[in-house]
This record gives C-alpha cells, structure tokens and sequence, in this order.
C-alpha cells in the first residue's frame, strides 16, 4: 500500500509517539497485538453493484457498510477482508450513513427516502423505521451517535433530527440557525460528528465547504473557522478521535486532518492524506492505527456490473 500526503507541517516525534500509543493500547483492548493488525488486508471487496456510501466499525474488527442499491449491509472482518450480507434490505431503500452502537444496532440514514432504520447487527433484522420526513426533496445523509440520540443530516434542509435511543419516543426536529448557510439546488449539511466536549454537534456543508459547530440545545450554528485551508469543499464523511478531526473530501480523493481547538470553533490544517487506489470515497471509520474508507466510485457508472471496495491508509492523529 502507497499513500501520499500534501505539504503541510510534519508531525512532530511527540505526535508520533502518542499516535503509537494510541494505536497500540486500541489494538491491544480489541484483543489482538498492534503486529497482528499490522498484517491484516489494507483493501477489501465489495460484492459488484454494491454501490457503497457508508461504512462503522464497533468494538470488534468488523467493518459495515451500507448500499445505496437497495438498503443493504455488508459486514466484512478486517482480519481476513472476507464478508456477507447481513441484511438484505428492500427494492426502493438505500442506506447511506450509518453508525453501530455498544448494543449492536445499526442506525441507518435512509437518504431520499426521508427515513431512520435501526437494524440488528446480530441477526440483521429491521428492528424499526422512522419517518422523519413525509415531504419530497429531502436527504437524509449521516448519522452520529450522541448521548440518548441518533442524530440525522438532511442534506436538502437547515434541520438535523434526533431519535431516541435504545427506546421508542419521539423524533427531535433542531432548526439550523446562526451562521448556517443554506444553498438551493446542493447538497448542503452531509457528513456530523459530536464535539469534543460531547456537548455539540459539527456538520460539514459540502457546498461551498464549511464546517460548523452546532448547539444542540437551540441548533445555532457557529462557523468553524478554518485555518491553513481556504474550505473543506466536497466535505462528505467526518470522524473525529479526541480533537484531530477527519474530513473526506469525496471527489477530491483526499482526507483533510484538521486539529480542533478546545472548543472546536477553530479548525487548522495538519496534513491532507491521498492514495492512488481513493476513487470518490465517501466516509471513513478507524480500526487501530488505520482509517478505512469506502469507494463510492460517482465518477464510474453505477450498475450492477460495477465494483466497489474499501482501502485502509495509515492513522494520523493531529493534536499534540
């Protein structure tokens, strides 16, 4: 595997050490040695016409992702790169982002659907559906796990929305305001990760490419300065570990590494990571010292002859 990096600063021997560490105590809880993953595959298939959006990863080494085809979840173990679909889904459904709690379930982003499904990771099984919006023109996109809530993007409206979780209750509907800008006709609030704090959300809009922080407790948005970076354009997925925050910039074929301020109203730029085998990828999760990213291919036909496959480059870990 080859991967390549922009001109940006280098990390210092402190950082690397602490992403070591990092890496190793991770690799070690999950039971296996830092060497042991180091042997694992770094690029895996997907089954043709798969057409991937989204991609977690739990405790354990096993990836997800789901199908914009039609809602279905393919499981692959990192460990040998070997899957199977666990859930079938259903003509008509699609499964953009989605994230796997501590309990197994999946919640998934129903895309323009307007839709949030949990399913069963276990048995793959739909455990329930909700329908966040009945009115057309909506996307429902990302999807992050935050305290009692799942919380959802819609890509087409200023709202995020929050289920319950872990219980049926209703559906919390946070009106973006502030500094949130709404674009007609684009794809706007997209890839959602918590705070550092865990007391907020931060939302990339892909267009023109901003990065806001989001209160939760009135939905004002605050826009996230950037420094060393003029914007995150094409900002899809977003992972954050402590206060280096990751943003995929889908058809850039690149992950901005951004290291957040303590309350993340800052964000500069520490290195922007490519690789030849990126083609359009979308979201990114991380296992140990890898980050592992599906390739959505938008630029490629999208049919059931197409291949699809997820690629695995280095962790890089921004803050000192």
């Amino acid at each position: 595997m080859t991967s390549r990096t922009r001109n940006h600063p280098q990390p210092t021997r402190r950082t690397l050490l602490r992403g070591a560490v990092v890496a190793a105590l991770a690799a070690t809880t999950a039971g296996v040695s830092a060497a042991q993953a180091a042997a694992w595959p770094t690029e895996f298939p997907l089954p043709d016409g798969f057409i991937p959006e989204g991609i977690t990863i739990g405790r354990r080494p096993y990836a997800y992702m789901g199908s914009r085809a039609n809602g279905a979840v393919y499981r692959t173990d990192l460990r040998t790169g070997k899957g199977r679909v666990i859930h079938k889904g259903t003509t008509g459904t699609v499964a953009v982002g989605l994230k796997l709690d501590e309990n197994g379930l999946l919640y998934i982003s129903g895309g323009g659907g307007g839709t949030a499904r949990i399913v069963d990771s276990h048995t793959g099984e739909l455990v329930t559906t909700y329908q966040l919006t009945g009115a057309t023109g909506h996307f429902i996109n990302d999807v992050i796990l935050l305290g009692d809530r799942a919380w959802f993007t819609d890509s087409s409206d200023a709202v995020l929305y929050g289920i319950p979780r872990g219980r049926v209750g209703t559906v919390r509907r946070l009106r973006l305001g502030g500094d949130w800008v709404q674009t007609p006709n684009v794809y706007n609030a997209n890839g959602v990760v918590g705070t550092p704090d865990g007391r907020g959300l931060i939302v990339v809009s892909s267009s023109p490419g901003r990065l806001y922080h989001v209160d939760l407790a009135s939905g004002h948005a605050t826009e996230i300065a950037l420094i060393d970076a003029a914007d995150v354009a094409n900002g899809d997925g977003l992972l954050r570990i402590g206060r280096t925050l990751y943003v995929v910039q889908n058809r850039l074929n690149l992950i901005s590494v951004f290291d957040l301020d303590t309350r993340a109203r800052t964000a500069t730029l520490r290195r922007t990571i490519t690789d030849p085998r990126f083609d359009v990828p979308t979201t990114v999760a991380r296992w140990a010292d890898r980050l592992y990213l599906v390739n959505a291919r938008f630029t490629s036909p999208q049919t059931p002859q197409t291949t699809f496959n997820t690629v695995a480059v280095p962790l890089y870990l921004a803050t000192n």
